[in-house]
Protein backbone atom coordinates (compact mmCIF):
# COMPACT_ATOMS: atom_id res chain seq x y z
CA UNK A 1 0.00 0.00 0.00
CA UNK A 2 1.52 3.29 -1.32
CA UNK A 3 2.69 5.56 2.13
CA UNK A 4 -0.04 8.75 0.61
CA UNK A 5 -2.83 6.17 1.01
CA UNK A 6 -1.76 5.40 4.59
CA UNK A 7 -1.69 9.01 5.10
CA UNK A 8 -5.40 9.17 4.18
CA UNK A 9 -6.53 6.07 6.92
CA UNK A 10 -8.55 7.10 9.86
CA UNK A 11 -6.74 8.00 13.46
CA UNK A 12 -6.09 4.64 14.91
CA UNK A 13 -8.12 3.37 18.06
CA UNK A 14 -5.23 2.16 19.74
CA UNK A 15 -3.63 5.94 20.01
CA UNK A 16 -6.06 6.11 22.76
CA UNK A 17 -3.73 3.63 24.87
CA UNK A 18 -0.40 5.78 24.25
CA UNK A 19 -0.59 9.03 23.24
CA UNK A 20 -0.33 11.50 26.16
CA UNK A 21 1.20 12.82 29.31
CA UNK A 22 -1.08 10.56 31.09
CA UNK A 23 -0.39 7.37 28.81
CA UNK A 24 3.13 7.47 30.29
CA UNK A 25 2.51 4.12 32.67
CA UNK A 26 0.35 2.59 29.11
CA UNK A 27 4.15 3.20 27.36
CA UNK A 28 5.85 1.79 30.37
CA UNK A 29 4.21 -1.66 30.29
CA UNK A 30 4.41 -1.75 26.02
CA UNK A 31 8.11 -0.90 26.32
CA UNK A 32 8.17 -3.82 28.67
CA UNK A 33 7.24 -6.10 25.68
CA UNK A 34 10.09 -4.39 23.63
CA UNK A 35 8.28 -2.06 21.94
CA UNK A 36 9.64 1.20 20.77
CA UNK A 37 8.15 5.03 19.61
CA UNK A 38 7.91 3.46 16.04
CA UNK A 39 6.16 0.41 17.48
CA UNK A 40 3.04 2.17 18.95
CA UNK A 41 2.68 4.44 16.22
CA UNK A 42 2.19 1.74 14.08
CA UNK A 43 -1.69 0.03 13.90
CA UNK A 44 -1.89 -2.54 16.80
CA UNK A 45 -3.38 -6.05 15.27
CA UNK A 46 -4.65 -8.70 17.01
CA UNK A 47 -3.28 -11.70 15.96
CA UNK A 48 -5.50 -14.50 17.99
CA UNK A 49 -5.52 -18.41 17.78
CA UNK A 50 -7.07 -21.44 19.63
CA UNK A 51 -3.66 -23.23 19.40
CA UNK A 52 -3.28 -25.84 22.21
CA UNK A 53 -3.31 -29.25 23.16
CA UNK A 54 -7.18 -29.77 23.53
CA UNK A 55 -7.31 -31.40 19.96
CA UNK A 56 -5.42 -31.62 16.86
CA UNK A 57 -7.77 -29.53 15.41
CA UNK A 58 -5.44 -26.61 17.21
CA UNK A 59 -2.41 -28.17 17.74
CA UNK A 60 -0.50 -26.42 14.79
CA UNK A 61 -2.60 -22.99 14.72
CA UNK A 62 0.52 -21.08 17.35
CA UNK A 63 3.01 -21.84 14.58
CA UNK A 64 0.68 -20.78 11.60
CA UNK A 65 -0.15 -17.57 13.53
CA UNK A 66 3.14 -16.61 13.87
CA UNK A 67 3.50 -16.19 10.05
CA UNK A 68 0.46 -13.47 10.26
CA UNK A 69 2.07 -12.30 13.05
CA UNK A 70 5.27 -11.70 10.24
CA UNK A 71 2.76 -10.27 7.58
CA UNK A 72 1.79 -7.78 9.58
CA UNK A 73 4.94 -6.55 10.64
CA UNK A 74 6.47 -6.72 6.72
CA UNK A 75 3.04 -4.67 5.79
CA UNK A 76 3.32 -1.92 8.77
CA UNK A 77 1.66 -2.84 11.42
CA UNK A 78 2.51 -4.13 14.90
CA UNK A 79 0.99 -7.30 15.98
CA UNK A 80 -0.40 -8.73 18.78
CA UNK A 81 -0.27 -12.17 19.66
CA UNK A 82 -3.20 -13.79 21.94
CA UNK A 83 -4.89 -16.93 22.92
CA UNK A 84 -8.26 -18.38 23.91
CA UNK A 85 -10.17 -21.54 24.53
CA UNK A 86 -11.09 -24.08 22.54
CA UNK A 87 -13.25 -27.51 23.45
CA UNK A 88 -13.09 -30.19 21.45
CA UNK A 89 -16.05 -31.94 20.21
CA UNK A 90 -14.53 -35.06 19.38
CA UNK A 91 -13.27 -35.65 23.02
CA UNK A 92 -16.15 -34.13 24.64
CA UNK A 93 -18.26 -36.15 22.99
CA UNK A 94 -20.96 -38.47 24.40
CA UNK A 95 -20.08 -37.42 27.86
CA UNK A 96 -21.24 -34.39 30.19
CA UNK A 97 -18.23 -32.86 28.72
CA UNK A 98 -20.13 -32.05 25.79
CA UNK A 99 -22.73 -29.80 27.56
CA UNK A 100 -19.59 -27.34 27.37
CA UNK A 101 -19.41 -27.57 23.85
CA UNK A 102 -21.51 -24.77 22.27
CA UNK A 103 -20.85 -23.01 25.22
CA UNK A 104 -17.59 -22.59 24.46
CA UNK A 105 -18.65 -20.88 21.02
CA UNK A 106 -19.54 -17.78 22.91
CA UNK A 107 -17.01 -17.66 25.45
CA UNK A 108 -14.66 -17.62 22.64
CA UNK A 109 -16.49 -14.70 20.77
CA UNK A 110 -16.56 -12.41 24.47
CA UNK A 111 -12.90 -13.67 24.95
CA UNK A 112 -11.86 -12.12 21.95
CA UNK A 113 -14.16 -9.18 21.57
CA UNK A 114 -12.98 -8.60 25.64
CA UNK A 115 -9.36 -8.50 24.40
CA UNK A 116 -9.91 -6.59 21.36
CA UNK A 117 -12.04 -3.70 22.84
CA UNK A 118 -9.79 -3.60 26.26
CA UNK A 119 -6.81 -3.01 24.39
CA UNK A 120 -8.27 -0.52 21.71
CA UNK A 121 -6.79 -2.60 18.69
CA UNK A 122 -7.17 -1.51 15.44
CA UNK A 123 -7.43 -4.69 13.79
CA UNK A 124 -7.96 -8.74 13.83
CA UNK A 125 -5.93 -11.54 12.05
CA UNK A 126 -7.82 -14.79 14.07
CA UNK A 127 -7.42 -18.32 13.11
CA UNK A 128 -9.46 -21.25 14.13
CA UNK A 129 -9.96 -25.13 13.24
CA UNK A 130 -12.46 -26.59 15.40
CA UNK A 131 -16.44 -26.94 14.98
CA UNK A 132 -16.76 -24.21 17.49
CA UNK A 133 -14.01 -21.86 17.77
CA UNK A 134 -14.29 -21.16 13.90
CA UNK A 135 -17.53 -20.06 14.08
CA UNK A 136 -17.06 -18.29 17.38
CA UNK A 137 -14.20 -16.27 15.81
CA UNK A 138 -16.85 -15.11 13.04
CA UNK A 139 -18.97 -13.72 15.22
CA UNK A 140 -15.76 -12.40 17.26
CA UNK A 141 -15.04 -10.45 13.86
CA UNK A 142 -18.67 -9.48 12.60
CA UNK A 143 -19.40 -8.25 16.57
CA UNK A 144 -16.02 -5.86 16.66
CA UNK A 145 -16.49 -4.83 13.01
CA UNK A 146 -12.96 -3.47 12.33
CA UNK A 147 -10.55 -4.90 9.76
CA UNK A 148 -10.49 -8.40 9.94
CA UNK A 149 -9.16 -12.08 8.60
CA UNK A 150 -9.76 -14.81 9.61
CA UNK A 151 -7.97 -18.14 8.37
CA UNK A 152 -9.59 -21.49 9.34
CA UNK A 153 -6.32 -23.67 10.14
CA UNK A 154 -7.23 -26.93 7.88
CA UNK A 155 -7.85 -30.63 7.85
CA UNK A 156 -6.23 -33.30 8.85
CA UNK A 157 -5.08 -35.48 5.83
CA UNK A 158 -7.20 -39.21 5.39
CA UNK A 159 -5.86 -42.24 6.91
CA UNK A 160 -4.87 -44.90 5.22
CA UNK A 161 -6.28 -48.62 5.81
CA UNK A 162 -6.62 -51.52 3.91
CA UNK A 163 -6.01 -49.16 0.66
CA UNK A 164 -8.67 -47.22 1.23
CA UNK A 165 -9.21 -43.24 3.03
CA UNK A 166 -10.63 -43.64 6.59
CA UNK A 167 -11.26 -40.96 9.09
CA UNK A 168 -12.23 -40.50 12.08
CA UNK A 169 -15.89 -41.23 11.13
CA UNK A 170 -14.84 -44.79 10.61
CA UNK A 171 -13.51 -45.15 14.28
CA UNK A 172 -16.83 -43.95 15.72
CA UNK A 173 -19.20 -46.42 13.52
CA UNK A 174 -16.44 -49.27 13.92
CA UNK A 175 -16.80 -48.74 17.98
CA UNK A 176 -20.42 -49.99 16.97
CA UNK A 177 -19.36 -52.22 14.38
CA UNK A 178 -17.40 -54.48 17.13
CA UNK A 179 -20.49 -53.95 19.43
CA UNK A 180 -22.63 -55.76 16.21
CA UNK A 181 -19.79 -58.54 15.93
CA UNK A 182 -18.65 -56.89 12.43
CA UNK A 183 -15.66 -55.84 13.27
CA UNK A 184 -13.20 -56.91 15.79
CA UNK A 185 -11.47 -55.18 18.88
CA UNK A 186 -7.99 -55.79 17.21
CA UNK A 187 -8.99 -54.32 13.70
CA UNK A 188 -10.76 -51.07 15.83
CA UNK A 189 -7.45 -50.50 17.42
CA UNK A 190 -5.65 -51.08 13.93
CA UNK A 191 -8.02 -48.23 12.55
CA UNK A 192 -7.82 -45.98 15.72
CA UNK A 193 -4.02 -46.04 15.05
CA UNK A 194 -4.11 -44.69 11.46
CA UNK A 195 -7.15 -42.76 10.76
CA UNK A 196 -5.95 -39.07 11.89
CA UNK A 197 -2.49 -39.14 10.71
CA UNK A 198 -1.36 -35.51 11.17
CA UNK A 199 -2.61 -32.63 13.16
CA UNK A 200 -5.87 -30.67 11.72
CA UNK A 201 -9.46 -30.82 12.13
CA UNK A 202 -11.40 -33.51 10.76
CA UNK A 203 -11.03 -34.09 6.47
CA UNK A 204 -14.80 -35.18 5.75
CA UNK A 205 -17.39 -32.44 5.28
CA UNK A 206 -18.21 -32.22 8.53
CA UNK A 207 -18.45 -29.09 10.58
CA UNK A 208 -15.03 -27.32 10.25
CA UNK A 209 -14.36 -28.19 6.72
CA UNK A 210 -18.27 -26.73 6.19
CA UNK A 211 -17.78 -23.56 8.24
CA UNK A 212 -14.05 -23.12 6.86
CA UNK A 213 -16.08 -22.73 2.93
CA UNK A 214 -18.34 -20.48 5.04
CA UNK A 215 -15.59 -17.94 5.77
CA UNK A 216 -14.32 -17.75 2.12
CA UNK A 217 -17.86 -17.10 0.38
CA UNK A 218 -19.02 -14.85 3.69
CA UNK A 219 -15.82 -12.45 2.16
CA UNK A 220 -14.02 -12.83 5.76
CA UNK A 221 -10.94 -14.85 4.68
CA UNK A 222 -9.22 -14.89 1.67
CA UNK A 223 -10.14 -17.29 -1.22
CA UNK A 224 -9.00 -20.56 -1.90
CA UNK A 225 -7.25 -21.04 1.30
CA UNK A 226 -9.73 -23.38 3.47
CA UNK A 227 -8.94 -26.66 2.45
CA UNK A 228 -5.70 -26.43 2.16
CA UNK A 229 -4.50 -28.86 4.57
CA UNK A 230 -3.23 -27.64 8.27
CA UNK A 231 0.15 -29.65 7.62
CA UNK A 232 0.88 -28.19 3.95
CA UNK A 233 4.23 -26.00 3.69
CA UNK A 234 2.05 -23.21 1.94
CA UNK A 235 0.22 -22.42 5.18
CA UNK A 236 3.45 -19.94 5.98
CA UNK A 237 2.57 -18.27 2.55
CA UNK A 238 -0.77 -18.02 3.53
CA UNK A 239 -0.23 -17.04 7.00
CA UNK A 240 2.06 -13.72 5.76
CA UNK A 241 -0.61 -12.67 3.51
CA UNK A 242 -3.39 -12.80 5.62
CA UNK A 243 -0.99 -10.56 7.64
CA UNK A 244 -0.66 -8.18 4.67
CA UNK A 245 -4.29 -8.37 3.56
CA UNK A 246 -5.49 -7.09 6.94
CA UNK A 247 -3.31 -4.43 7.12
CA UNK A 248 -4.47 -3.16 4.06
CA UNK A 249 -7.98 -2.77 4.82
CA UNK A 250 -6.41 -0.87 7.79
CA UNK A 251 -5.07 1.67 5.13
CA UNK A 252 -8.31 1.84 2.95
CA UNK A 253 -10.60 1.78 6.03
CA UNK A 254 -12.80 -1.05 4.42
CA UNK A 255 -14.18 -3.29 3.69
CA UNK A 256 -15.13 -4.16 7.43
CA UNK A 257 -17.05 -7.35 8.42
CA UNK A 258 -20.32 -5.76 8.08
CA UNK A 259 -19.86 -4.62 5.12
CA UNK A 260 -19.22 -8.14 3.87
CA UNK A 261 -21.79 -10.21 6.37
CA UNK A 262 -24.83 -9.28 4.48
CA UNK A 263 -28.22 -10.54 3.92
CA UNK A 264 -27.22 -11.95 0.39
CA UNK A 265 -23.39 -13.04 1.54
CA UNK A 266 -25.32 -15.15 4.53
CA UNK A 267 -27.54 -17.04 1.77
CA UNK A 268 -24.64 -17.76 -0.38
CA UNK A 269 -23.07 -18.99 2.54
CA UNK A 270 -26.43 -21.09 3.29
CA UNK A 271 -26.06 -22.16 -0.87
CA UNK A 272 -22.29 -23.60 -0.08
CA UNK A 273 -23.20 -25.66 2.64
CA UNK A 274 -26.61 -27.19 1.01
CA UNK A 275 -24.28 -27.35 -2.39
CA UNK A 276 -21.52 -29.52 -0.52
CA UNK A 277 -23.75 -31.45 2.09
CA UNK A 278 -22.20 -29.86 4.87
CA UNK A 279 -22.86 -29.91 8.75
CA UNK A 280 -26.37 -29.21 10.20
CA UNK A 281 -24.55 -27.34 12.69
CA UNK A 282 -23.71 -24.67 9.59
CA UNK A 283 -27.36 -23.54 9.87
CA UNK A 284 -27.36 -22.65 13.33
CA UNK A 285 -23.96 -20.80 13.23
CA UNK A 286 -24.91 -18.83 10.46
CA UNK A 287 -28.14 -17.09 11.87
CA UNK A 288 -25.41 -16.93 14.97
CA UNK A 289 -23.03 -14.54 12.60
CA UNK A 290 -26.10 -12.58 11.03
CA UNK A 291 -26.98 -11.87 14.56
CA UNK A 292 -24.19 -10.30 15.40
CA UNK A 293 -24.51 -7.99 12.30
CA UNK A 294 -27.58 -7.43 13.57
CA UNK A 295 -29.57 -8.92 10.75
CA UNK A 296 -32.96 -11.42 11.16
CA UNK A 297 -31.74 -14.49 10.09
CA UNK A 298 -32.99 -18.12 11.30
CA UNK A 299 -33.77 -21.34 10.17
CA UNK A 300 -36.63 -20.25 7.84
CA UNK A 301 -34.23 -17.94 5.94
CA UNK A 302 -31.77 -21.18 5.94
CA UNK A 303 -34.10 -23.35 4.77
CA UNK A 304 -35.44 -21.82 1.97
CA UNK A 305 -31.70 -21.37 0.57
CA UNK A 306 -31.17 -24.99 1.42
CA UNK A 307 -34.25 -26.26 -0.53
CA UNK A 308 -33.61 -24.33 -3.88
CA UNK A 309 -30.04 -25.33 -3.90
CA UNK A 310 -28.34 -28.17 -5.75
CA UNK A 311 -26.36 -30.82 -3.84
CA UNK A 312 -23.02 -31.43 -6.26
CA UNK A 313 -20.67 -32.20 -3.37
CA UNK A 314 -19.99 -36.00 -3.61
CA UNK A 315 -18.00 -35.66 -0.01
CA UNK A 316 -18.35 -37.44 3.06
CA UNK A 317 -20.10 -38.30 4.89
CA UNK A 318 -22.79 -38.87 1.85
CA UNK A 319 -20.41 -39.45 -0.36
CA UNK A 320 -16.82 -40.60 -1.25
CA UNK A 321 -14.56 -37.68 -1.12
CA UNK A 322 -12.11 -35.58 1.06
CA UNK A 323 -11.22 -31.59 2.04
CA UNK A 324 -7.73 -32.61 0.19
CA UNK A 325 -9.87 -33.67 -3.23
CA UNK A 326 -11.78 -30.68 -3.31
CA UNK A 327 -8.62 -28.69 -2.77
CA UNK A 328 -7.03 -30.47 -5.44
CA UNK A 329 -9.45 -30.01 -7.83
CA UNK A 330 -9.37 -26.34 -7.58
CA UNK A 331 -10.89 -25.23 -3.94
CA UNK A 332 -13.85 -23.22 -3.00
CA UNK A 333 -13.61 -20.98 -5.78
CA UNK A 334 -14.55 -24.02 -8.14
CA UNK A 335 -17.85 -24.23 -6.22
CA UNK A 336 -18.82 -20.72 -6.01
CA UNK A 337 -18.29 -20.04 -9.96
CA UNK A 338 -20.05 -22.81 -10.61
CA UNK A 339 -23.42 -21.87 -8.40
CA UNK A 340 -23.00 -18.03 -9.67
CA UNK A 341 -22.69 -19.53 -13.26
CA UNK A 342 -26.02 -21.43 -12.36
CA UNK A 343 -27.70 -18.79 -10.54
CA UNK A 344 -27.66 -20.51 -7.22
CA UNK A 345 -25.34 -17.55 -5.72
CA UNK A 346 -25.65 -13.76 -5.51
CA UNK A 347 -21.96 -13.19 -7.49
CA UNK A 348 -21.88 -9.02 -6.27
CA UNK A 349 -21.49 -9.58 -2.51
CA UNK A 350 -17.93 -8.19 -1.36
CA UNK A 351 -15.03 -10.15 -1.01
CA UNK A 352 -11.82 -8.88 1.58
CA UNK A 353 -9.74 -7.44 -1.78
CA UNK A 354 -12.94 -4.98 -2.32
CA UNK A 355 -13.72 -7.18 -5.34
CA UNK A 356 -16.84 -8.96 -5.73
CA UNK A 357 -17.39 -12.53 -5.31
CA UNK A 358 -17.98 -13.38 -9.30
CA UNK A 359 -14.56 -11.45 -9.87
CA UNK A 360 -12.59 -13.26 -7.37
CA UNK A 361 -13.35 -16.60 -8.82
CA UNK A 362 -13.59 -15.56 -12.64
CA UNK A 363 -10.44 -17.84 -12.93
CA UNK A 364 -11.25 -20.76 -10.96
CA UNK A 365 -11.23 -23.94 -12.96
CA UNK A 366 -14.86 -25.86 -14.04
CA UNK A 367 -15.79 -28.95 -11.57
CA UNK A 368 -14.48 -31.97 -12.75
CA UNK A 369 -17.28 -33.91 -12.35
CA UNK A 370 -16.43 -36.44 -9.89
CA UNK A 371 -15.51 -34.66 -6.89
CA UNK A 372 -17.66 -31.90 -7.75
CA UNK A 373 -20.38 -32.07 -10.22
CA UNK A 374 -21.30 -29.29 -12.57
CA UNK A 375 -25.22 -28.29 -11.62
CA UNK A 376 -26.63 -29.68 -14.81
CA UNK A 377 -25.29 -33.23 -13.50
CA UNK A 378 -26.03 -32.37 -9.66
CA UNK A 379 -26.59 -35.47 -7.46
CA UNK A 380 -30.09 -34.17 -6.00
CA UNK A 381 -32.08 -31.05 -7.27
CA UNK A 382 -31.79 -29.89 -4.00
CA UNK A 383 -29.44 -29.54 -0.82
CA UNK A 384 -27.45 -31.68 1.19
CA UNK A 385 -29.17 -30.44 4.16
CA UNK A 386 -32.99 -29.54 4.75
CA UNK A 387 -35.32 -28.48 6.55
CA UNK A 388 -38.35 -30.07 8.37
CA UNK A 389 -41.43 -28.68 9.93
CA UNK A 390 -44.51 -30.19 11.21
CA UNK A 391 -46.69 -30.78 14.45
CA UNK A 392 -43.29 -31.88 16.08
CA UNK A 393 -41.10 -28.96 15.51
CA UNK A 394 -43.25 -26.11 14.80
CA UNK A 395 -40.32 -24.09 14.62
CA UNK A 396 -38.32 -26.14 12.31
CA UNK A 397 -35.15 -28.96 12.57
CA UNK A 398 -32.44 -29.85 10.54
CA UNK A 399 -31.16 -33.13 8.84
CA UNK A 400 -29.02 -33.74 6.24
CA UNK A 401 -29.90 -35.93 3.39
CA UNK A 402 -27.02 -36.27 1.47
CA UNK A 403 -26.44 -40.06 1.01
CA UNK A 404 -29.56 -40.97 2.76
CA UNK A 405 -31.26 -43.94 0.64
CA UNK A 406 -34.68 -43.85 2.97
CA UNK A 407 -36.74 -40.63 2.44
CA UNK A 408 -39.40 -41.76 4.86
CA UNK A 409 -39.66 -43.58 8.11
CA UNK A 410 -42.94 -44.29 10.36
CA UNK A 411 -42.60 -45.79 13.54
CA UNK A 412 -43.47 -46.15 17.19
CA UNK A 413 -41.41 -43.35 19.31
CA UNK A 414 -38.72 -44.93 21.93
CA UNK A 415 -38.79 -41.66 24.61
CA UNK A 416 -35.38 -40.77 25.97
CA UNK A 417 -34.90 -38.00 28.67
CA UNK A 418 -30.86 -37.83 27.55
CA UNK A 419 -27.79 -39.22 25.62
CA UNK A 420 -26.92 -41.50 28.68
CA UNK A 421 -30.22 -43.17 29.17
CA UNK A 422 -30.27 -43.83 25.18
CA UNK A 423 -26.92 -45.02 24.79
CA UNK A 424 -27.47 -47.66 27.50
CA UNK A 425 -30.17 -49.07 25.11
CA UNK A 426 -28.27 -48.65 21.97
CA UNK A 427 -25.14 -50.41 23.55
CA UNK A 428 -27.46 -53.05 24.35
CA UNK A 429 -28.77 -53.08 20.99
CA UNK A 430 -32.47 -53.43 22.83
CA UNK A 431 -34.16 -51.23 19.95
CA UNK A 432 -35.96 -52.74 16.75
CA UNK A 433 -35.80 -51.85 13.10
CA UNK A 434 -38.89 -49.26 12.54
CA UNK A 435 -38.13 -47.18 15.93
CA UNK A 436 -37.95 -43.72 16.26
CA UNK A 437 -35.53 -42.92 19.03
CA UNK A 438 -36.21 -39.81 20.56
CA UNK A 439 -33.46 -38.28 22.32
CA UNK A 440 -35.01 -34.86 24.29
CA UNK A 441 -34.44 -32.03 27.09
CA UNK A 442 -30.92 -31.99 25.23
CA UNK A 443 -31.39 -28.54 23.63
CA UNK A 444 -29.46 -24.85 24.15
CA UNK A 445 -31.45 -24.55 27.83
CA UNK A 446 -33.18 -27.99 28.46
CA UNK A 447 -29.08 -29.91 28.14
CA UNK A 448 -27.50 -27.01 29.23
CA UNK A 449 -25.42 -26.78 26.25
CA UNK A 450 -26.92 -28.64 23.09
CA UNK A 451 -25.22 -31.64 23.32
CA UNK A 452 -24.03 -33.37 19.94
CA UNK A 453 -25.59 -37.00 19.17
CA UNK A 454 -23.03 -38.55 16.73
CA UNK A 455 -22.12 -40.89 19.63
CA UNK A 456 -25.53 -42.71 19.67
CA UNK A 457 -26.05 -42.02 15.48
CA UNK A 458 -22.08 -43.58 14.73
CA UNK A 459 -22.87 -46.28 16.58
CA UNK A 460 -26.54 -47.40 15.35
CA UNK A 461 -24.91 -47.16 12.12
CA UNK A 462 -22.08 -49.02 12.65
CA UNK A 463 -24.78 -51.41 14.22
CA UNK A 464 -26.20 -51.96 10.51
CA UNK A 465 -29.43 -50.38 11.84
CA UNK A 466 -28.18 -46.52 10.41
CA UNK A 467 -31.09 -46.82 7.61
CA UNK A 468 -33.43 -49.12 9.79
CA UNK A 469 -34.30 -46.48 12.81
CA UNK A 470 -34.73 -42.66 13.11
CA UNK A 471 -32.87 -40.23 15.77
CA UNK A 472 -35.30 -37.07 16.71
CA UNK A 473 -33.55 -34.96 19.31
CA UNK A 474 -33.38 -31.47 20.51
CA UNK A 475 -29.95 -31.49 20.70
CA UNK A 476 -27.67 -31.23 17.68
CA UNK A 477 -25.61 -33.75 15.47
CA UNK A 478 -22.05 -33.40 14.17
CA UNK A 479 -21.22 -32.96 10.72
CA UNK A 480 -19.93 -37.06 10.64
CA UNK A 481 -23.35 -38.07 10.99
CA UNK A 482 -25.37 -39.41 8.94
CA UNK A 483 -29.02 -41.62 8.44
CA UNK A 484 -32.40 -40.55 9.65
CA UNK A 485 -31.22 -38.10 12.28
CA UNK A 486 -33.04 -34.90 12.86
CA UNK A 487 -31.96 -32.41 15.22
CA UNK A 488 -31.66 -28.72 16.49
CA UNK A 489 -35.79 -29.62 16.50
CA UNK A 490 -37.39 -26.34 18.08
CA UNK A 491 -38.70 -25.15 20.13
CA UNK A 492 -36.77 -27.58 22.41
CA UNK A 493 -38.61 -29.84 24.87
CA UNK A 494 -37.58 -28.29 28.24
CA UNK A 495 -39.25 -24.30 26.47
CA UNK A 496 -42.74 -26.49 25.94
CA UNK A 497 -42.07 -28.05 22.86
CA UNK A 498 -44.36 -30.35 21.62
CA UNK A 499 -41.32 -32.99 22.16
CA UNK A 500 -42.09 -32.63 26.02
CA UNK A 501 -45.54 -34.33 24.61
CA UNK A 502 -44.16 -37.60 22.97
CA UNK A 503 -44.16 -41.03 24.70
CA UNK A 504 -43.48 -44.39 24.32
CA UNK A 505 -45.27 -45.81 21.30
CA UNK A 506 -46.83 -43.02 19.78
CA UNK A 507 -46.66 -43.25 16.39
CA UNK A 508 -44.14 -40.46 14.54
CA UNK A 509 -43.60 -39.96 10.65
CA UNK A 510 -41.02 -38.47 9.15
CA UNK A 511 -40.81 -37.38 5.48
CA UNK A 512 -37.09 -35.54 4.24
CA UNK A 513 -38.79 -35.89 0.30
CA UNK A 514 -41.37 -33.73 -1.00
CA UNK A 515 -43.84 -33.12 2.24
CA UNK A 516 -40.30 -32.06 4.09
CA UNK A 517 -42.50 -32.64 7.36
CA UNK A 518 -42.06 -34.42 10.78
CA UNK A 519 -45.33 -34.94 12.65
CA UNK A 520 -46.48 -36.56 15.98
CA UNK A 521 -49.88 -39.10 14.79
CA UNK A 522 -51.53 -38.52 18.17
CA UNK A 523 -55.00 -36.79 18.11
CA UNK A 524 -54.78 -32.95 18.77
CA UNK A 525 -57.34 -33.32 22.01
CA UNK A 526 -55.31 -35.74 23.42
CA UNK A 527 -51.79 -33.52 23.09
CA UNK A 528 -54.07 -30.99 24.70
CA UNK A 529 -54.62 -33.26 27.40
CA UNK A 530 -50.76 -33.97 27.70
CA UNK A 531 -49.80 -30.04 27.66
CA UNK A 532 -52.40 -29.72 30.78
CA UNK A 533 -50.98 -32.75 32.40
CA UNK A 534 -46.87 -31.84 31.88
CA UNK A 535 -45.72 -31.61 35.09
CA UNK A 536 -43.18 -28.47 35.08
CA UNK A 537 -39.41 -29.64 35.05
CA UNK A 538 -37.52 -29.31 38.33
CA UNK A 539 -35.09 -26.49 38.30
CA UNK A 540 -31.53 -27.33 38.76
CA UNK A 541 -28.57 -25.78 40.78
CA UNK A 542 -26.42 -25.95 37.96
CA UNK A 543 -23.68 -23.08 39.18
CA UNK A 544 -20.51 -22.05 37.02
CA UNK A 545 -21.11 -21.22 32.90
CA UNK A 546 -23.87 -23.76 32.37
CA UNK A 547 -25.91 -21.41 35.08
CA UNK A 548 -25.18 -18.24 33.48
CA UNK A 549 -25.48 -19.92 29.30
CA UNK A 550 -28.94 -21.60 30.17
CA UNK A 551 -30.00 -18.44 31.82
CA UNK A 552 -29.28 -16.54 28.67
CA UNK A 553 -28.93 -18.75 25.82
CA UNK A 554 -32.02 -18.54 22.89
CA UNK A 555 -33.49 -20.85 20.45
CA UNK A 556 -31.48 -23.12 18.09
CA UNK A 557 -34.10 -21.84 15.07
CA UNK A 558 -32.27 -18.50 15.57
CA UNK A 559 -28.77 -19.25 16.18
CA UNK A 560 -28.65 -20.00 20.16
CA UNK A 561 -27.64 -16.87 21.03
CA UNK A 562 -26.83 -14.99 23.93
CA UNK A 563 -27.35 -11.30 23.29
CA UNK A 564 -29.45 -9.14 21.04
CA UNK A 565 -27.12 -9.03 18.32
CA UNK A 566 -24.73 -5.93 16.82
CA UNK A 567 -23.37 -5.24 19.80
CA UNK A 568 -21.50 -1.44 19.35
CA UNK A 569 -19.21 0.13 22.27
CA UNK A 570 -18.68 3.74 23.25
CA UNK A 571 -15.03 4.19 21.54
CA UNK A 572 -13.21 7.04 23.22
CA UNK A 573 -12.12 10.19 21.24
CA UNK A 574 -8.63 9.11 19.15
CA UNK A 575 -6.23 11.50 20.15
CA UNK A 576 -4.90 13.66 17.11
CA UNK A 577 -1.17 13.32 16.31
Amino acid sequence: MPEDSRSAAPPYRSRVTHRGLDRAPHRTFMRAQGLDDEDMARPMIGVVSTAGETSPCNGNLGEQARHAYRGVAEAGGTPREFTTISVSDGISMNHQGMKCSLVSREVIADSVELVMRGHAYDGLVAYGGCDKNLPAMLMAMVRLNCPSVFVYGGSTLPGTMGGRAVSVLDTYEGAGAVMAGQMTREELDALERVAMPTLGSCPGQFTANTMGMVSEVLGLAPLGSALIPAVYSERQALGRRAGHMVMDVVWAGGPLPRDLVTRESLENACAIVAATGGSTNAGMHLCAIANEAGIAFTMDDVGAVFERTPLIGNLRPGGAYYALDVHRQGGVPMIVKELIASGHMHGGTLTLTGATLEEAVAEAPAPDGEVIRPVADAIDTSGGVIVLKGNLAPEGAFIKVAGLKKRVHEGPARVFDSEEECMAVIRARAYAAGDVIIIRNEGPKGGPGMREMLGPTAVIYGQGMGEEVALVTDGRFSGATRGMCIGYLSPEAAAGGPLALVEDGDTVRIDTGAARAIDLLVPEEELDRRRAALAERPERRLAGVLEKYAAQVGSAFAGAVTHSGAAEWPMDEVPDD
